[in-house]
């Protein structure tokens, strides 16, 4: 992507991993590596969040703000409009948005509306985008981009009583992998990102205590968030030759195989 603007879109981008993952990236393009700068949009529900997050980045990154409702398709569909008509084209899609309605609620227990909107969010809100940005990358000139979804540990080892965020991870993990075989043919390229414990107002509840598997709760190991920002900056410095299909990042000494 060297001598052009690059154009990254982040969802979730109003706290957490998603304003760890836009300072990190305003940080790894730095104006003399790139002639034009770096273009971030930044999506979300909230513009005061948003704003904090643009507040936050490097001076001299463009930002782009854009509120709305990533599970709703008009609001998806606005936004790829916007960028299409403002900036061309679109070089990384980092589905991030998420949320966790039912954590450590039995699915006997689990109240359906919630876990309907845990799906909303967390997979329809990812195949929206998916959908926006392979259509764009595949018109665009030069052809090609990268996508990465958010994944987490739970794509592979659920908690307990996690059925729903279980669920809508393991979902994620099949659209990764279909994006992957579809996207190829058009030099688009993704990626799983898992994470673990990382010290979000979402994961933080990690470090006060988790129920294991053996029915135990402890606390577990955290780690700063600004890692998983770090791990976003490196995806997106990769030459679109080179093809990460699943990466996992987690606090070390986290419970992880079979959660034990």
């Amino acid at each position: 992507m060297s001598g052009r603007t690059r154009v990254i879109l982040i969802t979730g981008a109003s706290g957490g991993i998603g304003r760890a993952c836009a300072v990190s990236l305003s940080q790894a393009f730095p104006s003399q590596f790139v002639p034009e700068p770096l273009v971030l949009i930044l999506s979300g529900r909230r513009q005061a969040e948003l704003d904090e997050t643009a507040k936050q980045c490097r001076e001299g990154t463009v930002i782009e703000t854009v509120v709305g409702d990533v599970s709703s398709e008009k609001d998806v569909e606005a936004m790829f409009a916007l960028i299409k008509e403002k900036y061309g084209r679109l070089d990384l899609l980092f589905n991030n948005a998420g949320v966790d309605l039912l954590n450590s609620v039995p699915l006997e227990e689990a109240d359906m509306a919630k876990f309907r909107q845990v799906l909303e969010v967390n997979v329809m809100a990812a195949v929206l985008c998916t959908k926006g940005a392979i259509a764009l990358m595949k018109e665009q000139i030069p052809q090609g981009g990268r996508i990465v979804n958010n994944g987490s540990i739970s794509a592979t080892s659920p908690r307990p009583n996690s059925a729903a965020y279980t669920v809508s991870k393991h979902a994620i993990l099949g659209l990764s992998r279909s994006t992957s075989l579809d996207g190829r043919k058009y030099g688009i390229s993704c990626t799983q990102l898992d994470i673990g414990n990382a010290q979000t107002s979402m994961g933080g509840h990690a470090a006060k205590g988790c129920r294991q598997a053996d029915g135990s709760i402890k606390s577990e190991p955290m780690m700063d968030v600004v890692n998983v920002g770090r791990t976003l900056a490196y995806l997106a410095e990769l030459p679109l030759e080179a093809d990460v299909q699943r990466l996992e990042i987690l606090a070390r000494g986290m419970p992880y195989v079979g959660r034990g």
